[in-house]
C-alpha cells in the first residue's frame, strides 16, 4: 500500500497526511477550497520546520515530506489510484455519510475507506457503502504527529483482512495501534468525554473553579492538561457532539451533557478555535488565563 487520499485538510486531516507523508506514502490531500489547502500545507511546513529545529529530522527530509502531498479539490481525481482514503472531515453524522457515498462511489474497488471520527458508529457510516468488509475507524489523536495511538474500530462487518491491513499500516507509521469494537464512544471518548462533562459539572454547581478543577486533575492525578483546558484545546462542540453521541447511544442519563456546555456552545464560546472557552485564548502567550465568565 503506498497511494493515500486524506479528505479535510483541517487540524486532525493535516496531521494525518503528514505522518502519512513523514512515512514514505503518497498522499493526496483533499479540501473544498484552495485556500483550505493552503492552510493545511502550511501547518504541515511549520511542524516540519519545528522538528528540525528539534533536530528530529534534516530539511532533506522535509523536503521529501512535502513533495509526496499532493492537493485536490475533486475527490475523483484524489481518489483514483488510492488504496487507502482517510475521512477527517468535521464530526457529522450527516456531512460523513454523504462524504462515504462519495468515498465509496469514486473509490477504486479494492479501496480501504477509513474514518478519523472520534464516536461515530462505523456501522452505520459503512452502512451506506456498497463495501461494508472495507470500513473502518482509524482514530488519531491530537496532535497527530506526536501522539503515538490509533484506536482501530471494527464496524459489524469489517473483515479480518481489512481489520490486520490497518493494525499493520498504523505501525508502519510508528504509531500504536489498538483495536477496538463498535460501540458509542469507543473506548477513549466513553471514559475522557464523561470525564470532561464532569468536571464542566464540577464548575456549573459551584464547587470549584476552573484553575482548581484543572489543578487537582493535574497534580492529583498526573494528567498532563486540566480536563477544562483540554476541553478548550479539542473545541467545546466536538465534545458536546460526543456527548450526544453517547447519550443517544446509550439512553443512559448519565451521558447528558451538562446545561453549561449547551450553554458556551450556543453561545460560539468553542474554546482555542474561537479565542474564548474556560481559558481565553486570544492573548497571544503561552500563559493560562481564565476567562472573564469564570474569574
Amino acid at each position: 500500500m503506498k497511494n493515500i487520499t486524506v479528505i479535510g485538510a483541517g487540524t486532525m486531516g493535516n496531521g494525518i497526511a503528514h505522518v502519512f507523508a513523514q512515512s514514505g506514502f503518497n498522499v493526496n490531500l483533499v479540501d473544498i477550497s484552495q485556500e483550505a489547502l493552503d492552510r493545511g500545507l502550511a501547518t504541515i511546513t511549520k511542524n516540519l520546520d519545528r522538528m528540525i529545529k528539534k533536530e528530529r529530522i534534516t530539511e532533506a527530509d522535509k523536503n521529501d515530506t512535502l513533495g509526496r502531498i499532493a492537493t485536490h479539490t475533486s475527490l475523483a481525481e484524489a481518489a483514483a489510484s488510492a488504496e487507502l482514503i482517510v475521512e477527517a472531515a468535521t464530526e457529522n453524522v450527516d456531512l460523513k455519510l454523504k462524504i462515504f457515498k462519495d468515498m465509496d462511489a469514486n473509490a477504486p474497488e479494492g479501496c480501504i475507506l477509513a474514518t478519523n471520527t472520534s464516536s461515530i458508529s462505523i456501522t452505520k457510516i459503512a452502512a451506506v457503502t456498497g463495501r461494508p468488509d472495507k470500513v473502518i475507524g482509524m482514530h488519531f489523536m491530537n496532535p497527530v504527529p506526536i501522539m503515538k495511538l490509533v484506536e482501530v474500530i471494527r464496524g459489524y462487518a469489517t473483515s479480518d483482512e481489512v481489520t490486520e491491513k490497518i493494525m499493520a499500516l498504523s505501525k508502519d507509521l510508528r504509531k500504536v495501534p489498538v483495536e477496538v469494537n463498535d460501540y458509542p464512544g469507543f473506548v477513549a471518548n466513553r471514559i475522557l468525554m464523561p470525564m470532561i462533562n464532569e468536571a464542566i459539572i464540577t464548575l456549573h454547581e459551584g464547587v470549584a473553579g476552573v484553575e482548581e478543577i484543572d489543578t487537582v486533575m493535574k497534580l492529583g492525578m498526573a494528567h498532563p492538561m486540566g480536563p477544562l483546558q483540554l476541553a478548550d484545546f479539542i473545541g467545546l462542540d466536538v465534545c458536546l457532539s460526543i456527548m450526544n453521541v453517547l447519550y443517544d447511544g446509550f439512553g443512559n442519563p448519565k451521558y447528558a451533557p451538562c446545561p453549561l456546555l449547551v450553554n458556551m456552545v450556543t453561545a460560539g464560546n468553542l474554546g482555542v478555535k474561537s479565542g474564548e472557552g474556560f481559558y481565553s485564548w486570544g492573548h497571544g502567550t503561552k500563559d493560562l488565563i481564565v476567562s472573564p465568565k469564570f474569574s
